[in-house]
């Protein structure tokens, strides 16, 4: 089966013709914005919030953005054109052509819908520390950039361990996030998260567990994890994704009673409203 058409600035394309250019700044220095949606009986879930999250990191990297209309309309053409029901949906936003170099051009930005089908998940989670810290004081912390060489590292290394996730701290040493995941831990009976202010990224299903599943954030140690009675990965792909071992070492429980009713609720709220 081919791969579903892309759209590229406003054409779309055969996945094997689509193509930007080779001074998109998106491609020279990273300079670029993007949203994951999870497609589910044919409708993105969570769209508001998603394009809302992109605006956000658009306007902490100073990007504009083409209006909402466009970008809605681009991702219903492609989802439209690749006949999938449940599939994985990215948005893409760079800053366009540019000189090579750190330097932005004049515009226009350059905006990519694609869509693929989901790849499985696995019902638990295996992740492993990372040496590496996010800098929760960094001028892009918080905004999903395309800037990703970070992340590819930390999951490359997560993967020699035989894992499936890695986990970063911050540089204060406390527990902040996953490469594509945040992390909620389940202590004494209550479920906990790092703030924002950690520098972790207002994931999507993140902000819906806190106001569905009675999610508290907290600063944590980094040694919360690998000590919790359970815990569990929020995204977008994953949804609720209890974890099984840090580091090699088994959770208590997995999924544990708090695990397991988190992911009940969310299930809920997928059957019941995929605009929440």
């Amino acid at each position: 089966m081919s791969a579903p058409p892309v759209w590229v600035n406003g054409r779309l394309l055969p996945a094997d013709q689509a193509a930007v250019s080779a001074f998109d700044h998106g491609v020279v220095v990273g300079d670029g914005v993007f949203e994951t949606m999870r497609v589910y009986r044919g409708t993105p879930f969570a769209l508001r919030r998603h394009l809302d999250r992109l605006g956000h990191s658009a306007a902490g990297l100073g990007l504009a953005l083409p209006g909402r209309s466009t970008l809605e309309g681009a991702l219903a053409e492609v989802l439209a054109a690749s006949g999938l029901a449940e599939a994985r949906l990215r948005l893409t936003v760079t800053a366009g052509p540019a000189p090579l170099g750190s330097g932005r051009g004049p515009g226009p930005p350059t905006v990519i819908a694609a869509v693929a089908p989901l790849d499985p998940v696995p019902p638990t989670a295996d992740v492993a520390v990372v040496p590496w810290p996010r800098n929760e004081r960094a001028a892009v912390a918080g905004l999903k950039t395309t800037s990703y060489a970070e992340n590819v590292v930390a999951l490359a290394r997560a993967a020699a361990a035989g894992a499936g996730e890695a986990v970063f701290a911050n540089t204060r040493g406390e527990l902040c996030e996953g490469t594509g995941t945040n992390v909620v831990v389940g202590v004494g009976g209550r479920l906990l998260t790092p703030p924002l202010s950690s520098g972790c990224l207002a994931g999507v299903t993140r902000a819906l567990v806190l106001e569905r599943c009675g999610v508290d954030e907290h600063v944590l140690p980094l040694s919360a994890l690998a000590g919790a009675d359970e815990a569990f990965l929020t995204s977008t792909t994953r949804e609720v994704q209890p974890i099984a071992t840090v580091d090699g070492h088994p959770l208590p429980l997995a999924p544990g009673p708090l695990t397991a009713a988190a992911q009940a609720v969310f299930a809920h709220l997928v059957a019941a409203d995929l605009d929440p």
